[in-house]
């Protein structure tokens, strides 16, 4: 697959329409409201990390069409290229960190699997982590209001920091734990990651990968309850609904993207697999940000 699926739709931010957004910000959930009321509702898909943690009140967010309710304590981690919406902020106050992919330094970018897209995205703290995810998050925090180092001490200071903090929320268990994935599932998952939008079979995925495509099957049945040609037909339609939730890109172009040969098969897919017809799942995104 080459070049881009999509361009990253504007995310809600007090940078917005000031120029390129900084490599790490971090700001409060009242700034957030505060800023960019009038655009939160609206589903968008950002290039960059956000991890999201409350002190007090409760928070629905939506990744990836899936709702996460957030109480205090916990901490929410949606990583670039997933689909968000904020939920109503008025009976939350918290931290959001956002930061671009390459800020990290690469030893703890792979440490974190920061480039996991099916990481848990709900992080359940247990209550002796709170002093120690507090402490992280407050001294990133201070440095990043500070101005009282050069420009690129000052950047090293807060990748360090930065660092610390996303390798104690990686640490912390997810709010619905699974079964350890196998060595086949996790090369067939990464597979289809790299190659949906080249292929939807099955028996391709089963010879890249020298497994039959009943092994492929029982891998992906005994991790992901699902039978691996579901699994690859889910991941076309969750990148399928990022693209028309947050782009202007007519349907005919995105199945276009997704390799499909005509818009007619392209929206015999979707609705097949979602029950309604990719221009109705669009007037429905549209319809539920205007609420």
């Amino acid at each position: 697959m080459t070049g881009r699926l999509f361009e990253p739709a504007a995310e809600p931010a007090p940078f917005a329409g000031r120029g390129p957004a900084p490599s790490v910000e971090i700001l409060t959930l009242s700034r957030l409201r505060a800023s960019a009321a009038s655009e939160l509702a609206r589903p968008f898909r950002p290039d960059r990390h956000c991890l999201v943690t409350l002190t007090s009140g409760a928070l629905r967010h939506s990744v990836d069409f899936k709702e996460h309710h957030m109480g205090p304590g916990q901490w929410l981690w949606a990583r670039p290229g997933q689909v968000q919406r904020w939920g109503a902020l008025d009976r939350a106050e918290g931290t959001v960190v956002r930061f671009a992919t390459g800020f990290l330094d690469p030893d703890t970018a792979i440490g974190v699997c920061a480039d996991d897209p099916h990481a848990p995205v709900l992080r359940v703290p247990a209550s002796e982590d709170h002093a120690l995810l507090r402490a992280a998050t407050t001294q990133l925090q201070w440095e990043h209001s500070a101005d009282r180092l050069a420009a690129e001490t000052r950047q090293q200071v807060l990748r360090h920091l930065l660092a610390v903090l996303v390798l104690r929320v990686a640490g912390l268990p997810g709010a619905v734990a699974g079964p350890e994935p196998s060595e086949v599932y996790l090369a067939f998952r990464d597979a289809v990651e790299r190659d949906f939008a080249n292929t939807r079979r099955l028996a391709d995925y089963a010879a890249a990968l020298a497994y039959s495509p009943r092994t492929l099957s029982r891998a992906t049945l005994a991790t992901a309850g699902i039978p691996a040609k579901e699994f690859i037909d889910k991941r076309v339609v969750l990148e399928a609904k990022r693209m028309l939730a947050c782009s202007a890109m007519p349907a005919a172009r995105i199945g276009q993207r997704l390799g499909f040969s005509s818009a007619t098969n392209f929206n015999k897919f979707f609705a097949q697999r979602t029950g309604m017809t990719p221009i109705a799942f669009r007037s429905e995104a549209a319809a539920l940000s205007a609420d």
